[in-house]
């Protein structure tokens, strides 16, 4: 049977928890409705737009480690209805997540799309590869244009993702998006600045 994400998020003590907090139903009642363990459409079209996420590991002496990955629109790739990857591009060199990988592969990814205040969580095991020995992969991880020198590849398996209410998310806007949403506002400006220097040049020859 397919599990969702919070059949997975819901240990012993967190059913405690919420038995505490009188919320134990309504979160059961909710697991058995939500079950994610495949990328459907709106998913796809959701990380395909992403141009950043964070990633959750943890270390061998149990501490949790969150790190940012960002790249071009997109370098996040859909590679089929369970697996996410990307080209793991150069960075600070502490290799942090890489380590932590290679003591265990659970990890926990977060999307963000704070223009539209959205979010997905998702649980996934995750590996590294050499993509020297898998072009095909290469190519289909590689994002054209972008210069960057690609290290490893990182595959994500999906276990299960969810979404998050859009409470308490600021919206935030690239400097693209705010480019695109000034851009008419921009040409009625210069439209007038046009319109007023032709009944300038009238009135000065008239």
């Amino acid at each position: 049977m397919a599990k969702g994400f919070m059949d997975i998020a819901t240990t012993p003590s967190v059913v405690a928890a919420q038995i505490a907090n009188g919320s134990r139903e309504f979160n059961a009642e909710m697991a058995a409705r939500r079950v994610f363990d495949r990328f459907d459409e709106d998913a796809v079209d959701f990380i395909a737009t992403r141009d950043s996420f964070y990633i959750a590991t943890v270390s061998e002496t149990g501490w949790p480690y969150i790190q940012h990955r960002g790249g071009p629109q997109g370098f996040l790739k859909v590679l089929d209805e369970r697996t996410l990857g990307i080209a793991d591009f150069a960075g600070n060199r502490q290799y942090l997540t890489v380590g932590n990988l290679a003591a265990g592969d659970k990890a926990a990814l977060f999307l963000m799309d704070y223009r539209r205040r959205g979010r997905m969580k998702i649980f996934a095991r995750a590996e590294t590869v050499d993509l020297s020995l898998q072009p095909d992969l290469a190519a289909r991880l590689a994002t054209p244009g972008y210069r960057a020198r690609i290290e490893r590849g990182l595959l994500f398996r999906l276990e299960a993702y969810d979404w998050n209410c859009s409470q308490h998310i600021t919206p935030r806007y690239t400097i693209a998006e705010v480019e695109q949403a000034v851009a008419p506002l921009r040409e009625r400006v210069q439209a007038l600045e046009a319109e007023n220097a032709a009944l300038r040049g009238a009135s000065a020859s008239g």
